[in-house]
């Protein structure tokens, strides 16, 4: 028998108990409805981290002044003072992995507008700062490096402080109040939405790092510096750059503790998708126990048509069917009800995604490559699962079949 004799055969046969064949289709279609859904969402929320990191800035690396020990007692990071803008101007100049670097402090405040105030965080950097963090412009443009050097009233702020304080009205070229010293808006940034550690990146001023050391904090050492790499493979050698020059620039003797601390966001990048992968490997082998159960399904119904066909087996054994005609015929049929399902279970998990983000608002992302995997998955379940059956029925003796009540 050909190939296709066989597959209308187990047609005929499968449409004969219609309401049995979609029982038996079941299990199928929700262990592969399952399985999509549940790997979108670990994908979905796969991309929405790194989309998080991404944000933050390109080949990015966080130079914070460390800790220090007074009197015995440990204090936190940001306790030391030794970090300054001579430092900065060292790790452009010396290290030849980065590209550029802006210093950075920090500060809050109550902004005020008209009649109109909000508390917010206060950044004072450089010009640099907005390369670093790939940060676009919805309106008005950066300050400027004379800005810096003439400790200038002017500031840049985020898509939060300008909902709070102006509405509708266009922040650019109009002034605010930040500690009863006023301000002058050049920039509008682009949202950014919620970071990696869910924080409001948008809800933030940001002024010239002299106007705030000089007018508002009275400090002369810096918070942070943000370096930008070359190159994404080339944030590690450009830590390891960072932490020799700052070594030496700061005396650090041989086994002392640094008085600093880099941070490398690939490595924040690398965590969080390893803890994403595994999140997604998880929710896909809970999915895949449907499809076993599934599959234990086809074998049971298999089962059982081939004790309720035995006579059929007989009497085709009789006429000339050989072994292998037998086995190929309910081998198929346990194929077409496994693929069956998988395809209609490949709709059903498209739908269950779309719900998913419609409903809960979560980040689901569907990849060809989980669709071809539940296909073949299914294909592969309806073979293992059929096997049996199809071999048991083409054993069968056929005096023995046509005898059969």
């Amino acid at each position: 028998m050909d190939f296709t004799s066989i597959l209308r055969i187990a047609m005929r046969a499968l449409a004969r108990n219609k309401m049995r064949s979609l029982l038996t289709m079941l299990g199928i279609i929700i262990g592969v409805a399952a399985v999509i859904a549940m790997v979108g969402v670990g994908q979905g929320a796969q991309k929405q981290v790194a989309d998080q990191i991404a944000a933050m800035g390109s080949n990015m690396l966080f130079v914070q002044s460390g800790t220090v020990t007074r009197g015995g007692m440990h204090m936190g990071w940001g306790a030391t003072k030794t970090l300054v803008m001579d430092d900065v101007a060292a790790i452009v100049k010396e290290c030849p992995s980065v590209k550029e670097a802006a210093p950075g402090s920090a500060a809050s405040g109550q902004i005020v507008f008209g009649g109109d105030n909000w508390y917010t965080q206060m950044t004072g950097t450089s010009p640099q700062y907005f390369e670093i963090r790939n940060w676009e412009f919805a309106g008005g443009g950066p300050f400027t490096t004379p800005d810096v050097e003439r400790a200038s009233n002017v500031a840049v702020i985020g898509e939060t402080v300008r909902k709070n304080l102006f509405g509708a009205i266009d922040p650019i070229g109009q002034v605010i109040r930040i500690k009863n010293l006023p301000f002058r808006v050049v920039g509008l940034l682009e949202s950014k939405g919620q970071g990696a550690m869910g924080n409001d990146q948008d809800d933030l001023v940001v002024i010239p790092i002299t106007t705030l050391q000089k007018k508002m904090t009275g400090e002369t050492w810096l918070r942070f510096i943000m370096v930008s790499a070359i190159a994404k493979d080339a944030t590690y050698t450009a830590q390891q750059q960072i932490e020799t020059l700052l070594r030496d620039r700061h005396k650090i003797r041989a086994g002392t503790d640094d008085d600093f601390v880099v941070r490398n966001l690939a490595d924040l990048a690398q965590a969080a998708d390893e803890t994403q992968k595994t999140l997604t490997m998880l929710l896909a082998s809970t999915a895949g126990v449907a499809l076993i159960v599934g599959g234990i399904g086809i074998m049971n119904i298999m089962l059982v048509s081939v004790t309720e066909r035995t006579r059929e087996i007989g009497i085709r054994m009789a006429i000339g069917a050989t072994d292998t005609d037998v086995q190929s015929q309910f081998l198929t049929e346990a194929v077409v009800l496994s693929c069956m399902g998988g395809l209609v279970g490949i709709l059903f998990g498209v739908g269950v995604s779309t719900v998913i983000t419609n409903m809960a608002g979560w980040a689901v992302l569907i990849s060809p490559i989980s669709i071809v995997a539940a296909v073949l998955f299914s294909m592969a379940v309806g073979i293992f699962f059929g096997y049996y059956p199809a071999r048991k029925a083409a054993r069968l003796d056929p005096i023995e079949a046509l005898r059969y009540e």
